[in-house]
């Protein structure tokens, strides 16, 4: 069972039902704290619409939180839903601009994450 990420007509995500999930729920807790639309909208089907502004404003403001903090639980709580969002914000063709003490280390996690959600 799969838990789709669709933007339009396009799945750019489809992914394990329980990853999905968690992701989704992980975001919405995050946009929350971080007062922003996070730009996913359960759908009835059992997945998620993707707004693709809205999710580029939700994850540059996610990363701000992360480049702006030297807090090791606040990093890696974080991090998780950071790197997921910028493999979808890429797959909406959106893109954040990573300070450069991050553009290697994150772009090589993204990348490689990216493979896996494949």
């Amino acid at each position: 069972m799969s838990y789709p990420f669709e933007c339009g007509d396009r799945t750019v995500w489809d992914a394990g039902y329980h990853s999905g999930q968690l992701y989704a729920s992980l975001v919405q807790g995050a946009a929350a704290f971080l007062d922003v639309p996070s730009g996913l909208t359960p759908t009835p089907s059992g997945g998620c619409e993707v707004d693709p502004s809205a999710l580029l404003r939700f994850t540059d403001r996610l990363y701000d939180l992360y480049a702006s903090t030297n807090n090791e639980v606040l990093l890696s709580l974080a991090h998780g839903p950071l790197i997921t969002s910028l493999v979808l914000v890429d797959r909406t063709g959106g893109r954040i601009a990573l300070r450069p003490e991050h553009e290697v280390t994150l772009g090589q996690e993204k990348s490689a994450f990216a493979r896996s959600m494949a």
